[in-house]
């Protein structure tokens, strides 16, 4: 036993010398000494499926694949996508039906005798037919969605940490400055076929297909063009997908924002699986962001997986719902409950489509006096279809809640009145959900139907109250709150969303105490400001004067998220929200001028967040039910917070509700007023304050008004009495209203007369 110990040893010694040797003979100077040590850690997987005569080839014949030769029209587009400095500019110009037919973006069936012929030629090749079949029945393994965890990608070599295998993410977006720890792909250290991408499943799947995007970057432009797929059971020998007896070349990319998939000929089981460029952009570098699909198959013997796999018992319909479906779907809701829910329009979109939206009551269709409205909106950006299907999922909860006798449910339904509008841009949901959930890229289907981003298409009144702030004109000459909207906004010249008015007239109709805008493609609830307010600065953070009561509602949603506050989960891209509890002030994320958020609180009562409901904008059906746990008690919690703070009735003496009231809060230079019937409610946090409510002709009224813990509001009424000046001119009123009688107009006719006599 020792003699083999010591041979044992000998020969592990004699290993780490060759590898010493190895990286002192082929480390070049000038190059990163950390790349060419993961290299050599490496080189027996590296080189482990490579064909014998691809050891060999000459210089020539390399250079050759490297850049194989390609039509005159795809040489054009990969020149002027050089160009283009701005993703989204990309994404937005680019026209999906002048793709090339092998990139699977067109939705055209394909010709059948030309399909014939290929398949005689080379097997069978990918066709949008079993393209919908295999996504329907093998989804994605989970790279966008996070599923997958960075232990389980792998790589040949990177570039650098930034550019990494666990930044090889499909639809992962870049940091803000280049060359920092978050770039928007896998790159690899050098640029030969001998670089791969590999994906651990951490359990024998059916491998169906392979979606590839290029770099998301606003400089360069780098993505592969061809690639060979491999699988393997132990991660060392590798079996290449062939085509006949030759190995399958897929066809890649043209340019790096719009997804491509390519799918198996035939489904092959196995752990893991590569990804080996075979040629890539002349003018840029082997880099790739990836989703692979495929069906893991049951292992009864495996507890990890069967302890993370979520389960729902909520028997609810989790699909995605076209305009149709959806509209279908609401109506079945109100069948169900009639006497609770009610569908509404709050007008149409660009291209007709009316924006239905759904109230839940126990009166619908009418404003009860105490009673508070809440709103969620959802589907401004069309593409963000997560936020649509979580609001149709809670009509169709609460409704089946409410009908079970969960008391919980009763109650928020009988104390409020909630609107729930799914689909905000059904334009562009439409333009979406053409190429579905994996295909669609970061941007398509974003804005409406006239190419506006409706969540930056809102006055911009931030302006307006700064600059009146700074002059010192409130609150004598110039409001803190209802700030009316600019006369150019309301011109028909003026740049504006036809979804956009609607919004903003369905606004000023109810009187919201409180809302939120779902929104996705990450995890975090952002409050107002969303507006920077010095001038020349991106990124500051600017709190209204109820910061700490947004901050509160912000926390309420997302410390109930499963996901939100978890200090172990991967960042979505960039930026690592779990420090700030998973909220953020907007303006300290990015400046936006006119968001739904501070219009709404600057021009209404109502207090409005932005919730951003997963990393995935467009999720697979398979993912809703985890999606739907993930939410569903932080959105319940966040609808309950409407009734934090204050309420109740600004009267006068008669007893009748006075309207457009103001409630003033001593120590926050922001106010709010009555709606039509007189009644009130004012969101804050437990403490002591002094409340005043003033009218126009009235006498103001302070109180003291202590709001605690418990949610349910404290009542506090107002009895407004009528100010001298006001009951003078009332009066006057009168006698001027008061008609003369005949009996005054005889004495009056007599004693002229008289007068005229003498």
């Amino acid at each position: 036993m020792r003699g083999k110990d010591s041979w044992g040893l000998c020969r592990a010694f004699g290993v780490l010398m060759l590898a010493v040797l190895l990286d002192c003979t082929y480390r070049d100077p000038a190059e990163d000494q950390q790349y060419y040590l993961q290299e050599i850690q490496t080189l027996e997987n590296y080189y482990s499926f490579l064909e014998q005569e691809e050891q060999f080839l000459p210089p020539d014949a390399t250079k050759q694949e490297k850049t194989p030769q390609v039509p005159q029209a795809t040489r054009e587009r990969q020149k002027n996508a050089v160009k283009m400095t701005s993703k989204r500019k990309n994404a937005a110009n680019l026209n999906y039906e002048t793709l090339p037919a092998t990139a699977n973006n067109s939705n055209k069936k394909p010709d059948k005798s030309k399909k014939t012929s290929e398949k005689a030629q080379n097997g069978p090749q990918p066709g949008n037919g079993v393209h919908e079949a295999a996504r329907e029945s093998c989804p994605p393994l989970g790279l966008e969605n996070l599923k997958l965890t960075d232990f389980q990608l792998h790589a040949s070599t990177v570039k650098r940490y930034g550019l990494g295998a666990h930044r090889g993410r499909l639809n992962i977006q870049a940091g803000v400055n280049e060359n920092d720890l978050h770039d928007g792909a896998w790159c690899a250290g050098r640029n030969d076929l001998h670089q791969w991408f590999e994906v651990d499943a951490q359990r024998l799947t059916k491998f169906t297909g392979v979606i590839t995007q290029g770099r998301n970057s606003l400089w360069l432009s780098d993505w592969v063009t061809s690639y060979r797929v491999m699988v393997s059971n132990d991660s060392h020998a590798w079996i290449t997908i062939k085509s006949g007896t030759a190995d399958r070349i897929f066809e890649g990319n043209t340019e790096k924002e719009i997804p491509v998939l390519n799918e198996l000929p035939e489904p092959m089981v196995a752990r893991y699986i590569r990804i080996n460029p075979r040629s890539w952009y002349e003018d840029g570098n082997i880099c790739m962001r990836v989703e692979i699909l495929g069906c893991p198959l049951p292992d009864p013997n495996n507890y990890y997986h069967r302890r993370n796999e979520m389960t729902t018992t909520d028997h609810l319909d989790f699909k995605h719902h076209n305009y149709k479906e959806m509209r279908q779907l609401m109506k079945v809701v109100n069948e169900m409950c009639p006497d609770i829910t009610r569908v509404y329009n709050i007008g149409k979109s660009q291209q007709g489509l009316k924006l239905y939206a759904m109230e839940i009551s126990d009166h619908p269709g009418e404003h009860e006096v105490g009673e508070p409205e809440f709103r969620y909106m959802a589907g401004a950006h069309g593409n963000e279809v997560l936020g649509r299907e979580l609001l149709l999922l809670l009509m169709q909860f609460l409704c089946q809640e409410f009908l079970s006798g969960n008391a919980r449910i009763r109650h928020l339904i009988r104390e409020t009145r909630i609107h729930l509008l799914p689909s905000i841009n059904p334009d562009g949901y439409d333009k979406a959900s053409q190429v579905g959930s994996e295909l669609g890229g970061w941007s398509l289907g974003r804005w409406t139907q006239d190419g506006i981003d409706i969540n930056k298409n809102f006055p911009d009144l931030n302006t307006l109250l700064w600059n009146a702030e700074d002059r010192k004109l409130i609150p004598n000459k110039f409001p803190n709150h209802h700030l009316p909207i600019p006369k150019w906004y309301l011109s028909e010249n003026a740049t504006v969303a036809v979804e956009t008015r609607e919004v903003i007239a369905w606004m000023e109709k109810n009187p919201f105490v409180l809302g939120g805008n779902l929104q996705g493609g990450e995890l975090v609830v952002a409050y107002p400001y969303d507006m920077v307010r010095s001038v020349w600065k991106t990124q500051e953070y600017t709190g209204t004067p109820d910061d700490h009561v947004f901050q509160w509602l912000a926390f309420s949603y997302a410390s109930t998220h499963r996901l939100m506050t978890d200090a172990s989960r991967r960042a979505c891209h960039t930026d690592d929200f779990h420090m700030e509890d998973g909220t953020v002030n907007g303006a300290s994320w990015h400046t936006v001028a006119g968001s739904i958020n501070d219009f709404s609180y600057l021009h209404t009562n109502c207090f409005e967040l932005s919730i951003y409901v997963g990393c995935d904008k467009y999720p697979h059906e398979n993912d809703l039910p985890q999606e739907w746990e993930n939410n569903r008690e932080s959105l319940i919690v966040f609808m309950e917070q409407v009734h934090r703070g204050i309420k109740g009735m600004v009267q006068d003496r008669q007893g009748k509700g006075i309207p457009n009231a103001v409630i003033s809060v001593e120590g926050v230079n922001h106010d709010i007023r009555t709606a039509a019937d007189g009644d009130y409610w004012r969101l804050l946090n437990p403490g002591d304050y002094a409340v005043t409510a003033s009218a126009e002709g009235y006498n103001s009224s302070t109180k003291n008004c202590s709001v605690d813990y418990e949610i349910g509001g404290t009542l506090c009424n107002f009895t407004l009495s009528k100010t001298n000046l006001a009951r003078i001119k009332e009066i006057m009123e009168k006698f001027r209203k008061q008609p003369i009688r005949p009996s005054r107009l005889r004495r009056k006719y007599q004693a002229r007369s008289r007068l005229r006599s003498t």
